[in-house]
């Protein structure tokens, strides 16, 4: 089996006679925010064209996070809910929240051919034509070129909104910068930490003989304190669709660029006794799993994802590829590798990839989970506070539901031990997102829209960067695009309550009701720390 045809990015050649594209609305990102995007402007009346940066739509959600993180379930609305109304119709049930990646892959599909949309795939940006503070045009390395009235950054990594010279930060603010509890540094986490002592040496107990793989920092002087900022990024991974359907797998492949040695901590982690690395693999409908992250090693690639959000698209190929040997090595090494314990070998080896799931890439998803790239700095910026219910605003697009959550940024030595950090989990009750968060200032930018990579803390962010609520955010980005539009205003002066009359109109949840029974908070402090379905 070959990886050949899995890829970020490759150099696209210009086009002898590239293609001009008009639209109302230019959606760059064919993510779940995108489409719904696209799918709420043509309901709208405008004209609208998604410009696709790879070769696939749908984003994580048709990328193997078939274990969607809700929060509560009555915070969902508009498209958002439209869509798990598809799924579950698809799988007939009353209500389905887990899918497969080649259904979501489907509606999405069938979603977009119904209102006629206009996806156009391998658009790698190269230059925004801007005039005055107003997009005027996307030009593309193959020589394309969109004119639009209001664009929509959809992206994970922001990568219009940062070439249009809007405000952003990379990594995670201090808590000082916005006088927050839960962001910086974290060393505090109780949960994906190695549980036992264990040696960071290559030979234990001897630091002459060096670090084993995985370690990221070793210098004492680096290693901060709580609540520090800096620009590291919380780990991405791939969710891996699995499957123990013998008739519907194949083995884990051996990859290219294996190397026995990046998984040496996690074999001393196992002869200690934890073996926890495949814990979070959550069911799917027909026999299938999502694989996410779980304990102290697993599936995160900690720390090799820094030059991710403003690298370049070499740059970014070379850390996806990184991650795809990280990802396929460590399930071909689980099973595969004699110094493994037998019954863990014959464990893993019970699942393998499905060969009805990506057949187009090796059966291995095509979307790297970026759980975080740039995030726009705006005129309001979403906090803890607004997490904690201690800030609440007056201008809601949407409302997010799930716990604050990061994954681990780095993987250090302490003393002589192993220690994981960055990890967070804070439980929140359902909060609105402001308007103000999904669109720049004034003075940087008129007429962009950013649903993905808002306005947000780092911290925040965590509790926000759930599909479902993309998806609801992408809606409400194109209501008000053709408010814009209708009104002749730039994106900024957009009267609110106009805009709150027609996002209740298309059945967005703008405000929570304490009432309601289905309050995350209660239900998360139950579950706090067990195998929740972290994303």
């Amino acid at each position: 089996m070959s990886f050949d045809n899995l890829y970020y990015y490759r150099p696209i050649e210009k086009k002898s006679n590239p293609e001009q594209f008009e639209r109302d609305l230019v959606i760059y990102g064919g993510t779940s925010a995108g489409i719904t995007a696209a799918i709420q402007a043509r309901k709208s009346g405008l004209s609208v064209v998604i410009a696709e940066f790879g070769r696939y739509i749908g984003g994580m959600t048709a990328s193997g996070l078939g274990a969607t993180d809700l929060g509560a379930e009555a915070a969902l609305g508009g498209l958002s809910r439209e869509f798990y109304n598809r799924v579950s119709t698809y799988y007939k049930e009353e209500k389905q929240f887990k899918f497969e990646p080649k259904v979501a892959m489907e509606i999405y599909k069938n979603w977009l051919e119904e209102y006629e949309i206009d996806v156009i795939y391998n658009q790698t940006l190269e230059e925004v034509v801007m005039e005055n503070g107003e997009i005027k045009e996307l030009m593309m390395e193959d020589g394309n070129s969109y004119i639009g009235k209001v664009f929509i950054d959809a992206t994970y990594e922001g990568d219009l909104l940062a070439r249009s010279n809007v405000s952003y930060f990379v990594g995670r603010e201090s808590n000082a910068t916005y006088k927050e509890i839960y962001n910086g540094v974290q060393f505090n986490g109780q949960h994906h930490k190695f549980e036992t002592w264990i040696d960071p040496y290559v030979i234990e107990g001897d630091k002459e003989s060096g670090y084993l793989s995985g370690i990221t920092e070793t210098d004492m002087n680096l290693i901060g304190y709580n609540g520090q900022g800096d620009k590291r990024i919380q780990a991405y991974n791939f969710r891996v669709c699995l499957t123990s359907d013998e008739d519907n797998k194949i083995p884990f492949p051996k990859p290219k660029n294996y190397d026995a040695d990046r998984y040496m901590l996690l074999l001393r982690y196992i002869h200690a006794g934890f073996w926890d690395a495949m814990n979070l693999h959550t069911m799917l409908p027909n026999g299938k799993t999502d694989l996410n992250n779980y304990g102290g090693f697993s599936s995160d690639n900690i720390g090799m994802n820094y030059d991710w959000p403003d690298g370049s698209y070499k740059t970014r190929e070379e850390i996806f590829q990184d991650h795809v040997t990280y990802n396929v090595g460590m399930l071909y090494f689980l099973s595969n590798d004699k110094r493994v314990p037998k019954t863990i070998r014959e464990e893993v080896s019970q699942w393998g990839l499905p060969i009805d799931e990506f057949v187009e890439t090796a059966h291995w998803p095509h979307q790297l989970y970026i759980r975080e790239g740039r995030r726009m700095i705006s005129d309001y910026v979403m906090t803890d506070h607004n997490c904690l219910g201690t800030q609440t605003v007056t201008d809601s697009v949407g409302l997010a539901s799930y716990q604050m959550d990061s994954h681990h940024v780095r993987r250090v030595v302490i003393d002589g031990r192993v220690v994981n950090e960055g990890d967070i989990q804070i439980p929140v009750s359902p909060f609105a997102i402001s308007y103000q968060s999904i669109r720049p200032k004034a003075e940087e930018c008129t007429n962009l829209l950013v649903p993905v990579c808002l306005s947000s803390s780092h911290i925040a962010y965590g509790s926000i960067r759930m599909e479902p609520v993309f998806m609801m955010l992408g809606q409400s980005a194109a209501v008000a695009a053709s408010l814009s539009i209708k009104n002749e205003t730039i994106v900024q002066d957009i009267n609110y309550e106009e805009l709150r009359e027609e996002l209740l109109k298309v059945g967005q949840v703008l405000e929570w009701d304490d009432s309601i029974e289905d309050n995350p908070i209660e239900r998360m402090k139950e579950t706090f720390g067990r195998e929740t379905n972290r994303v």
